[in-house]
């Protein structure tokens, strides 16, 4: 059941901030509580609150001014105007991040298909299982913590708690590549497929397999990305 308590939370910190925004009177264009304010109000980690922050700033509700703080948007603006910004404005941090799981998932995925016990692929296809349930509805933040909780799960399958305590850490403090990815067009999608190869190569023990199939999703996701960054140069 945890997979499933950390979605509900990250959705709730969300479902929070919104409400705290509405019910508090702050209007387009005021600062708002900083990340520590925050922290104490809802009384959840400081990490929780700056995944919440990143992903109502790629949907537009929040405008994080590095040294200045946090400032409500207006939130009538085109939420896909709104995430073209965000993607422009953490380009260099997105790449650098798909860079680094290029290095680590593949080779976790070829080992996770040595070393998953049954209870691993469990936990995988369980995810995946949510994760296509959630990706037709509106809930990207839940989306975004399925995918997480899938790359996370797949790390912790290897048995190699170095490699998993990595990709918790990215999970839990980088997660630029999973929000930018899952608000590109199309991409939640193809994540569904993808994933699906992944946990299928696991389960018929194919290390090689494992590791095109892992190497291919986030290429795919990071092509995905840069469409969405070019188009947006062109406008």
């Amino acid at each position: 059941m945890e997979p499933i308590t950390k979605i509900r939370l990250s959705e709730q910190v969300i479902d929070a901030i919104k409400e705290m925004i509405v019910k508090d009177g702050f209007n387009p264009g005021d600062k708002f509580y900083s990340e520590n304010q925050l922290t104490a109000k809802l009384n959840v980690s400081r990490s929780s609150i700056r995944e919440a922050i990143r992903i109502l700033e790629a949907v537009g509700k929040v405008r994080v001014e590095h040294g200045r703080g946090i400032f409500i948007t207006d939130s009538v603006e085109d939420p896909f105007s709104a995430f073209s910004g965000w993607l422009r404005n953490n380009a260099q941090s997105i790449v650098e991040h798909f860079e680094v799981r290029l290095m680590i998932d593949p080779k976790a995925a070829a080992y996770a298909a040595e070393k998953a016990d049954e209870q691993d692929i469990e936990s995988l296809t369980t995810v995946c299982d949510k994760f296509k349930q959630l990706s037709g509805s509106n809930n990207t933040a839940g989306i975004i913590k399925c995918d997480e909780e899938f790359h996370r799960l797949l790390a912790k399958a290897t048995k190699n708690r170095t490699l998993y305590f990595l990709m918790k850490a990215m999970t839990d403090s980088l997660s630029e590549g999973w929000i930018s990815s899952l608000h590109t067009p199309g991409r939640i999608e193809k994540t569904v497929a993808e994933h699906k190869e992944v946990v299928e190569a696991i389960v018929s023990r194919n290390p090689q397999k494992a590791e095109q199939a892992m190497t291919l999703h986030l290429n795919n996701a990071l092509d995905d990305i840069r469409k969405s960054m070019s188009s947006e140069k062109k406008d």
